[in-house]
This record gives C-alpha cells, structure tokens and sequence, in this order.
C-alpha cells in the first residue's frame, strides 16, 4: 500500500454513506472468492473486504495471454499486504471459439467460461460466493459480459453500492492503495475490430506496443488494430507528448509487424471498437441490466 495517503480529509458525507452501503452488502459474507485482477476495482475491493480480519478471502487470477504480462506479474505483489489467499489459475478463453472467432458477444462467452471455473472452486471448497469488481460505469457501455455474470449467481458489491470509478479511485487514494491513479485495464482482446480472430501473436504485439508506450506516456492507452495499422488511442491532452515520441513509436510498432501507425485524433475512450454496433444489436447481445438505448 502507498504511503501517499489523503491526510485528515476523510471521504465526502455521499462517499462515505456508499462505503458504508458496500461494507453492510459484505457484512454476512464469511467466506467468498474474489476474481482478482489486480486492477482499481478489485484492489479496493480486496483492501475492504479483509478490512474484516475473521472473514475469508480467496483472491483468483486469471492468467491468459489477453491480459498483459506486467499486470500478471503485479497482481502478485498487490495481494500480498493483505490477509487473504492467492491462486493464479490458467484463463484459455482463447481456446472457445465464440471467443477466438471475435463475434460482437465475445465478452459473454469469456465471462461464462471464466467464472465458471471460479463458480467451481467456490463450489468445491465451501465458499459462500463469487464476487467481481463491476461498477456502476459499467453499465454505461455495451457489456455483455454483465448478462455472463448474472446467471451464474456472481456478486458485484461496488455496483450494488452505487459506487462509480471516480469513486473507487476517490476511497482508494483514502486507504493509500497504491492503484487510486492506476490506469483503467483492459481485455487486450478488445483492440482487435469484431469478427477478425482473435490470435496469440496478434495480443502479444498488442501487449509490446502498449508496454513501450506505457514507458512513454501518462495515462490510459489503447492500441487498436487493424489489419496492419495500428490506431494508437491516448487522451488527448497527451497526443502531443506521443508525437514526440513519434518517430521512435513508429519504428517499434513497425519491428512488430505494422506497416503504418496513426493516433486516433479523438483520443482514448472505453469500448470504441462498440462504435460500429448498432444500437439494435447492443440491446440484442448486451445485458438485461444495460440501460436503454
């Protein structure tokens, strides 16, 4: 945990009656799995749940080539300030052909193949419940993973508790957890356009690209591709940060296979690969809980 604790402030009346909703969802909970990714919303959610020095918190990663290798690696270290048990066990969505083949649903089927194993340790080893790190933004996009989630009965306490990203960044950079400021994560299997499959060479040029850029700039990035062009997605006000950098970004993308490399002029946004989908179709693949369109 950081030491950069926020000093004598406490969180706002609204923040804390969310915090307090959140540790009254997880009060009869004893015994429970947490799918862990290491991640702002999973972290915070770890940090309070053992809060609770008498109940039992197993923490699960999914290891699997869509998620980047450095954040594999970190989930490890993040666990261990805390009292609860850690277990890596192998995600090979890849294998599923509605996730290899990259239909629009392709998060719903990870999610059922995902947590199922996580429903099945819960089942063999006593736990009371699988819990996730969903928040109420999520419902703001196309997140058919949510529909996933729902039937097989997995738990989602920050959403339960109203409580936004902005939130859990707010609670976290309270409890001095290291993440507060952690840049929003991804499947990388979400950089490839819907109905291109989805390849272990293609994610692990994904996962380089991304960590050289990580080395570059501030904040969240995103590189999308498409066919070879890659469409490198930064928050605007850092875009002329990257163009310095331009020339060597464009001779590491070109070492992994690109032939040309651009910036999306939009800047970076959650799920712009669901730009193309109609709404008719979000409303057809997506969660019951989704709002409408």
């Amino acid at each position: 945990m950081d030491d950069a604790k926020t000093e004598g402030r406490g969180p706002s009346p609204e923040l804390a009656d969310k915090l307090d909703l959140l540790e009254t969802r997880l009060a009869p909970l004893r015994k429970v799995v947490l799918a862990f990714s290491g991640g702002v919303d999973s972290t915070l959610l770890l940090a309070v749940l053992c809060r609770d020095p008498n109940r039992k918190v197993l923490a699960v990663t999914a290891r699997s080539p869509t998620h980047p290798q450095k954040e594999q690696e970190g989930a490890r270290r993040l666990v261990r300030p805390f009292s609860a048990e850690h277990r890596e066990i192998i995600g090979d969505e890849i294998d599923l052909d509605g996730f290899r083949t990259n239909p629009p649903d392709r998060c719903y089927h990870c999610k059922k193949h995902l947590f199922s194993k996580f429903e099945e340790i819960r089942e063999q080893e006593g736990y009371e419940a699988v819990l996730d790190g969903s928040n109420v933004d999520d419902l703001t996009d196309f997140r058919p993973g949510l529909r996933a989630l729902k039937e097989l009965g997995v738990l989602s306490p920050l959403k339960e508790a109203g409580l936004s990203k902005a939130d859990i960044r707010a609670l976290s950079q309270e409890m001095g957890l290291e993440t507060w400021d952690k840049p929003s994560l991804a499947c990388l299997a979400s950089r490839i356009p819907y109905g291109t499959e989805i390849t272990q060479e293609a994610l692990t040029r994904i996962d380089r690209c991304e960590s050289f850029l990580h080395e570059r700039v501030q904040g969240s990035v995103r590189v999308r591709i498409h066919g070879n062009l890659a469409r490198i997605e930064v928050a605007p006000a850092v875009i002329p940060e990257l163009v310095v950098h331009g020339e060597a970004v464009a001779r590491f993308f070109k070492q992994q296979g690109f032939a040309y490399v651009t910036i999306d002029l939009e800047g970076y946004r959650t799920g712009s690969m669901n730009e193309v989908l109609q709404p008719s179709e979000k409303k057809a693949l997506g969660s019951e809980e989704a709002p409408q369109e």
